[in-house]
């Protein structure tokens, strides 16, 4: 395992969207002695089978499954990244957006949310890219239970529920709940600025999406409507 290494881990069905995605990534600044890496794969079967072969597939100990319309506008992210896993070894795993409590109906953004991000219609004006620093100190992080997908940067590798997840929803929920059950913790930082765009279209395969909200419902039924400190006490 390198742990001076990041290795970005996407899935792609749009070269165009990809290489815009890319684009930001490469206009990164790398700390001192780290290096990072791409991994792409292109119209996977499912999600969770991609990013478990991807994860298997690199060296790097730092990886960040990010969406193919996720744009990264902090220049900063990697040192950022690193500073807040450092701060603290138990956090397993961070996001741009998170959620304290599991949601009682399994759908995490119906809880208050931590954390920020640009939407592709935003209505807030972008910020110069200077202003995009953040500071451990003055600006820090929250713990949260769950965190949304579009942005999952880990330490610690766990496996995938690639035995019940067969498609591209809830994911991230069952993920989440993975790293909290196995003693680590999950950040979010504090952002003045949303550190990603995320250039979705918010359109949802309903039915799908129902399907695996109700086997989350079914498996972490215990867990609905607690606090994230309420899952990690259990673990230990």
């Amino acid at each position: 395992m390198n742990s001076h290494k990041f290795c970005f881990i996407i899935c792609t069905n749009d070269g165009l969207m990809l290489s815009e995605c890319l684009h930001y990534i490469r206009h990164l600044e790398i700390p001192q002695n780290y290096e990072i890496d791409f991994l792409t794969i292109e119209d996977a079967p499912c999600i969770t089978t991609a990013y478990q072969t991807a994860m298997m597939d690199t060296d790097a100990k730092y990886k960040i499954y990010l969406h193919q319309d996720v744009f990264v506008l902090n220049k900063h992210i990697l040192k950022d990244l690193l500073d807040i896993f450092l701060s603290d070894h138990s956090i397993g795993m961070i996001g741009m957006v998170g959620y304290e409590t599991v949601s009682p109906d399994g759908i995490m953004w119906h809880m208050p949310r931590k954390g920020a991000v640009y939407s592709a219609k935003s209505s807030a004006s972008y910020p110069s890219l200077p202003e995009y620093r953040y500071s451990l100190q003055e600006d820090g992080y929250s713990y949260v239970a769950e965190i949304d997908g579009f942005f999952m940067a880990t330490a610690y590798d766990l496996p995938w529920n690639t035995t019940q997840l067969k498609g591209w929803d809830f994911y991230d929920a069952f993920q989440s709940i993975n790293y909290l059950k196995n003693g680590y913790r999950i950040a979010v930082p504090c952002q003045k600025h949303p550190w990603c765009l995320h250039d979705d279209n918010l359109l949802l395969d309903m039915a799908q999406y129902d399907f695996y909200r109700q086997l989350f419902c079914s498996r972490y039924k215990n867990l609905l409507g607690k606090h994230h400190t309420q899952i990690t006490e259990t673990s230990e």
